[in-house]
């Protein structure tokens, strides 16, 4: 079949986005899926991601990793899919969708994309990392000469030797200044580092905050991909109206066969 798509990407984060409404898309295929991801053989993404119908909200939004698999919530994925439905005109400024951890609400204002991620309970700090679920599990260290890491290797140790196969995202993180942070991160599933992770900026915001390393609840964390802005509120021993705020933009349409 033919199959037609668009290309978004959000601070580099990139993915395959499809307008499955009609359903016609097999969901449970996932050499498919993996194809359409492959950057030699396929189109070339960090995942894909199907806007579908949902009866109590705007839309649905389907996640897969670039390996093919369905996986857990996608920060800028969740941005990127604002942009399309609202170029789709299914939504104008305002949404409220589906994902696989539950209903998210978010707005749009030009290429800026404000979503509203779900409340964290907890954080576990460790003597040298924190772990935190922002939609998807995070592993948040502090290192020195970011800059200079080979973050595909170091991740993968600890996405395999501490969290084995169920695995995490693993965030290495430098202070910029009193509420700047860069990351770079390690992404299971794409078993890569990306230019960018959304759930990932969420994680070390909070995380750096909880550590008390930020003075401010409106953090800016730098990616090799760009820059996005984090603010919350602190509830109790955990957060809550978590913003992920940063751009999404729509890079090309096209048709492949497959």
């Amino acid at each position: 079949m033919m199959l037609t798509f668009y290309k978004y990407q959000g601070t580099g984060n990139d993915f395959v986005i499809v307008d499955n409404r009609q359903g016609f898309l097999p969901k449970d295929n996932t050499e498919l899926i993996a194809f359409l991801c492959d950057r030699k053989f396929g189109i070339g993404a960090d995942g894909l991601i199907l806007l579908e119908n949902d009866e109590l909200s705007d839309f649905k939004m389907v996640y897969y990793n670039a390996d093919g698999n369905q996986s857990t919530m996608c920060g800028n994925g969740g941005r990127c899919i604002v942009a399309f439905a609202k170029f789709l005109g299914v939504i104008t400024n305002k949404t409220s969708f589906l994902a696989v951890d539950g209903v998210h609400n978010a707005t749009i204002d030009g290429g800026i994309v404000s979503l509203q991620m779900q409340d964290v309970d907890k954080i576990d700090e460790k003597p040298k990392h924190s772990f935190l679920d922002t939609g998807s599990p995070h592993h948040v260290q502090i290192v020195n000469a970011l800059s200079e890491m080979n973050v595909a290797k170091e991740g993968a140790k600890l996405r395999y030797g501490l969290y084995g196969k169920t695995g995490s995202n693993i965030n290495f993180v430098e202070q910029s200044t009193a509420n700047v942070f860069n990351v770079r991160t390690y992404e299971r599933g794409v078993e890569d580092e990306t230019l960018s992770c959304g759930t990932g900026v969420t994680a070390v915001a909070l995380a750096m905050f909880n550590m008390g390393k930020a003075e401010s609840n409106n953090i800016t964390v730098i990616t090799p991909g760009g820059e996005l802005q984090v603010n919350f509120e602190k509830n109790g021993t955990g957060y809550k109206n978590i913003m992920l705020v940063g751009p999404a933009k729509q890079v090309f349409k096209g048709a492949i066969e497959c």
